[in-house]
């Protein structure tokens, strides 16, 4: 859309003229996520410095109905930073401070742009834990965390970011400013705003500040990782470990293409893994007790044994524990430097694990794709990369979109559904009604009009075209 020259001018007023950019490698670089090939620049880029500049934004987008789209760090594998109606592109990455880290109460108050790495870091320096750690940690925002309900490989223990979030400050679409609960562990008090926000993919405020719980640090874990000569048995393997009494803090499932092309992809990773392996589990256990985590690995131990499984590989030290865990993370970019490919992000009640991989794999021959799937088996979250390979564009512009639909029929047949940590946002959201009843989906609507009457805030997300 076509934004007037009095408008940019108004704009430029609240930012300053060095924080607005209207010429198109900008827009292009702020239109895309990582989200397949996809780009959709908006037409203007404004990088405003805190909640009041952007409640100034927001007051003139929904007076003159301009869509604007809040901008994280675009790791994103849904869609949901794209600016699919142009408007106002609204980069948070001003908004990068860590306000206080509170040792007393064990909380962490944040701006929505500092990476999460650098979070979880910063708070173990002082002896603290936060938990979520998303592949991307590395480069992804809390903002985009909280925006997504992003998990990780240790949710399978420790929860996902909806578990750690108390209170946010929240930019309303109309300016208004608000914080939505309390920086307690405990709020019974009306309405949870803050869990509604949480997930809701920057379609009903803009957050601007993040209160976290943290927990305090660990000081020992055990990681294994288990080879198996059949993929169906390491997603049997999964349940089995829960039956047996032990929670993992981390439990990962990587399919043999996984392993193989990560480790093609970096090779200053070196694992030895024999042809007949299909897949792979990663394994750690974590505590203050080195004698029980012992035991628990033991326990895992006698579980994985009862299945085909090669040589467990235990890592002994901290640089083969970080050679392990950069292999599971490299996965998706090794994926994507491999082929073209659409992932989806499958998840089911663990027990069923198996047949949902059976279940892809069936469905992918019928429409003829190749998928490598990998994930968090733990929660039972197994992503689902898609491969173009030798399909012809055709093929993948009309049958792949049917195989995907039943995939996601299946998966919701399972009691799962269709989206773990990666949200709905552009690319998922006219699979929407696989999940949710009509009645479902109109009353997240209703919510959506309650807090966006004009429908300016990250419009096209979430719900289907029809």
């Amino acid at each position: 859309m076509q934004i007037h020259s009095e408008i940019i001018q108004k704009l430029t007023e609240i930012v300053g003229i060095s924080y607005l950019f209207i010429d198109q490698e900008t827009r292009n670089y702020y239109g895309h996520d990582e989200t397949e090939n996809y780009i959709f620049p908006p037409s203007v880029v404004v990088k405003p410095a805190n909640a009041g500049e952007i409640s100034a934004i927001l007051k003139i987008a929904n007076e003159y109905k301009i869509p604007t789209t809040p901008i994280g760090a675009r790791t994103g594998l849904s869609g949901g930073a794209l600016c699919i109606y142009e408007g106002i592109g609204l980069s948070m990455e001003r908004l990068n401070k860590i306000i206080d880290i509170d040792e007393q109460n064990l909380q962490v108050v944040v701006e929505p742009a500092v990476i999460t790495q650098v979070v979880r870091e910063a708070v173990a320096e002082k002896g603290l834990f936060y938990p979520v750690d998303p592949s991307s940690q590395g480069s992804c925002w809390i903002g985009g965390n909280v925006a997504e309900n992003s998990g990780g490989a240790r949710a399978v223990k420790y929860g996902v970011t909806k578990d750690y979030v108390l209170n946010l400050e929240v930019v309303l679409p109309n300016g208004e400013i608000i914080w939505t609960g309390a920086n307690t562990l405990k709020n019974t008090t009306g309405y949870n705003l803050t869990q509604l926000m949480v997930g809701s993919e920057g379609t009903l405020g803009v957050i601007t500040k993040v209160v976290l719980k943290l927990l305090p640090k660990n000081t020992h874990n055990i990681l294994m990782l288990v080879p198996f000569y059949n993929a169906g048995q390491a997603c049997e393997a999964v349940s089995a470990i829960f039956r047996a009494g032990v929670v993992p803090s981390a439990l990962e499932f990587m399919e043999r293409d996984a392993i193989d092309w990560t480790l093609k992809y970096n090779n200053t990773i070196s694992i030895n893994v024999d042809d007949t392996v299909q897949a792979h589990l990663l394994i750690e256990v974590d505590g203050n007790y080195p004698e029980i985590l012992m035991q628990e690995a033991e326990k895992i131990m006698s579980v994985v044994e009862q299945f085909e499984i090669d040589e467990v590989l235990f890592a002994d030290t901290e640089d083969q524990k970080n050679a392990l865990w950069k292999m599971r993370r490299s996965v998706a970019e090794a994926v994507k430097a491999n082929s073209i490919y659409k992932e989806e992000d499958t998840v089911v009640p663990r027990y069923v694990l198996p047949e949902l991989l059976k279940g892809i794999k069936k469905i992918g021959i019928k429409y003829g794709f190749k998928s490598v799937c990998y994930g968090h088996a733990g929660d039972g979250n197994l992503h689902v990369n898609i491969i173009k390979g030798e399909m012809t564009d055709k093929n993948w512009e009309i049958e792949v979109p049917k195989g995907i639909r039943e995939i996601f029929e299946l998966t919701v047949s399972l009691k799962g559904t269709i989206s773990g940590e990666h949200g709905i946002g552009y690319v998922q959201k006219n699979f929407m009604d696989i999940a949710f009843s009509k009645v479902h989906l109109e009353l997240m609507e209703r919510i959506k009009y309650v807090f966006d009457p004009n429908n300016i805030l990250n419009p096209g997300k979430i719900f289907p075209d029809n």
